[in-house]
């Protein structure tokens, strides 16, 4: 599945959000991550209820403003893959659009995660645009 956000924000300024992988919970969705902590390529991130997701770093690609990366424990869903990824697309000045790609099995757990793919989507734009403006 694609989120496909529109920005209004500058493409560098949202990337340095987006690669700062260590500030999700500051940068990104504020209050739907309370706390990130990295451990080499590992981020633990702190759910609201104390859940905690592991998920593995797999890239971070400056050239593509690409960054990948997998939850592999800690799913609150009955998940056994998560992989997804994030690409800024510059649009313009001032413009751009974020690229949320999400592939999880088994697929009849897709429209969960699409759920909360989109509410975390929504967070995310919110709190971007407030960022830059």
């Amino acid at each position: 599945m694609v989120q496909d956000i529109t920005i209004e924000a500058d493409a560098d300024q949202v990337w340095d959000a987006v690669r700062d992988v260590g500030a999700v919970h500051r940068r990104l969705i504020p209050g739907y991550v309370l706390d990130t902590r990295i451990e080499g390529d590992t981020r633990h991130l702190t759910m609201p209820g104390g859940a905690v997701i592991r998920e593995l770093i797999v890239g971070v690609d400056d050239d593509l403003r690409r960054l990948a990366y997998s939850a592999v424990e800690g799913f609150t869903i009955p998940l056994t893959h998560h992989h997804a990824s994030f690409q800024v697309l510059p649009e313009g000045p001032g413009r751009c659009r974020l690229l949320w790609t999400t592939d999880v099995l088994p697929h009849n757990m897709a429209e969960q995660v699409r759920l909360r793919v989109t509410q975390g989507a929504q967070v995310m734009k919110e709190t971007l645009e407030q960022r830059t403006a």
